[in-house]
C-alpha cells in the first residue's frame, strides 16, 4: 500500500470550479505509476522487458468534489491477482474527507500475447500477495 499526492492544477477544473471527473481516472494511474516504480517493477521496466500493461476495466464512485490547490491523498493498493491479471484499489481523500474511490484492472502482454506473472516476474506476484494478504 502507498499514498501518492496530486495536487489539482486550474486546468483540471471545468466551469463550475470543481475537478473534472475525468481527471480522476489520471490520478489513478499516476499513482499506480508511481507505485510500480516504488516496487521496482516500473513501466520502464516493463517495457525493457518488452511488457505492456493494458488497463482492462475502470471505475469510479465520486463522494466528494475537489478544487483548484486541493491536495488529493491517493493511497493505491493491490487487492486481487491472478496469473494474468491485477487489481488494484485507490482511496482519494483531502484532509479526512474521502472524495473519490476507483478501482483498476489490469492484464499483462508480451508480443500481444498473454504474460503469466509468476513465471516471469515471480518477486513481483510474491510482493502484491503480501499486500494483499497484509
Amino acid at each position: 500500500m502507498s499514498t501518492y499526492i496530486h495536487q489539482v492544477n486550474y486546468y483540471e477544473c471545468d466551469r463550475m470550479g470543481v475537478t473534472h471527473h475525468s481527471n480522476y481516472i489520471r490520478f489513478m494511474e499516476e499513482a499506480r505509476v508511481a507505485r510500480m516504480e516504488e516496487l521496482g517493477y516500473g513501466y520502464a521496466k516493463m517495457e525493457e522487458d518488452g511488457i505492456v500493461s493494458p488497463v482492462m476495466s475502470v471505475s469510479c464512485e465520486y463522494k466528494k468534489t475537489t478544487t483548484f490547490m486541493d491536495k488529493i491523498e491517493i493511497v493505491v493498493k493491490a487487492v486481487e491477482i491472478s496469473a494474468l491479471k491485477v487489481s488494484f484499489e485507490y482511496v482519494m481523500r483531502v484532509g479526512k474527507a474521502v472524495v473519490c474511490k476507483g478501482r483498476t484492472m489490469h492484464c499483462f502482454l508480451k508480443d500481444g500475447k498473454p504474460v503469466v506473472l509468476e513465471e516471469h516476474w515471480p518477486d513481483f506476484v510474491r510482493i502484491l500477495k503480501e499486500e494483499i494478504d497484509g
